[in-house]
């Protein structure tokens, strides 16, 4: 286990009472502290209590659908969630990722692939603090990166800015892509390249996925930007970053 998931909490929304429990036992043993819903008023309430550090979401949930609270979720917080479902379909997968989610499970699952998805969901939405210098730490130069006359990304703390000191609410599959392009300016990424670089577990067998994440990063970029011409599709080959990339310390 590393830094990015140790003690991690993770709540479980599920009506399904044995999984719940499998997946509390399973999780448990892996060093996880969980937690278990079995509706979205109980979701509600754990949340009320302290933001946990991962959602596992089922879409058919009592007093609500899980899409809807996944949207609520992302409307006003990067807290990753995998969606764990037994709707399979692509068009499912696809709308569970435009509403904001990390990651995509259909059920049955493997407990292993599960957790191995959990890991990089986690590694991907690290906190801030954990890029950050410990106190009494030698003092090293800062890095950051402008690009598209507007933004600023400091890859320390995993922020995007404006130039006017703005925050852009990103979550880590977001900042994930966003570094992989920022990295390689004006360089045509296909989305199997994107996959390997944000570690999408889904797709290699599911490049919807790709292109869902790639139009969530733009609707974050569209209020401050032409974020369509800044991420640009390139028919048949993939994605490109175009702007060039201007790297400083501060």
């Amino acid at each position: 286990m590393t830094s990015a998931d140790f003690l991690a909490k993770i709540l479980i929304i599920d009506d399904d009472s044995g999984l719940r429990e499998t997946l509390g036992d399973f999780l448990t043993q892996e060093g996880y502290e969980t937690l278990e819903a079995a509706n979205i008023a109980d979701a509600r309430a754990h949340i009320a209590a302290g933001i946990p550090d991962l959602l596992l979401l089922d879409l058919s949930m009592p007093g609500g659908d899980g899409l809807s609270f996944a949207a609520e979720i992302r409307a006003t917080s990067a807290t990753p969630i995998i969606i764990i479902s037994g709707k399979g379909q692509i068009i499912d997968r696809v709308v569970g990722l435009e509403v904001g989610a990390d990651d995509y499970l259909a059920k049955p699952f493997e407990l292993r692939e599960l957790l191995a998805r959990i890991r990089a969901v986690l590694r991907r939405s690290a906190s801030a603090a954990a890029g950050l210098a410990q106190p009494g730490a030698p003092t090293v130069a800062v890095r950051t990166a402008r690009f598209g006359g507007v933004f600023v990304l400091r890859p320390e703390r995993r922020q995007l800015e404006t130039s006017r000191g703005d925050a852009v609410d990103l979550t880590g599959a977001e900042y994930g892509l966003l570094a992989a392009f920022v990295d390689r300016p004006n360089r045509v990424l296909t989305r199997d390249a994107i996959a390997d670089l944000v570690q999408r577990s889904d797709a290699d067998t599911f490049d919807r996925s790709i292109d869902a994440l790639v139009s969530r990063l733009r609707r974050k970029l569209a209020p401050y930007a032409d974020a369509m011409q800044l991420v640009r599709t390139v028919r048949g080959e993939g994605y490109v970053l175009a702007s060039d990339v201007s790297w400083s310390n501060s």
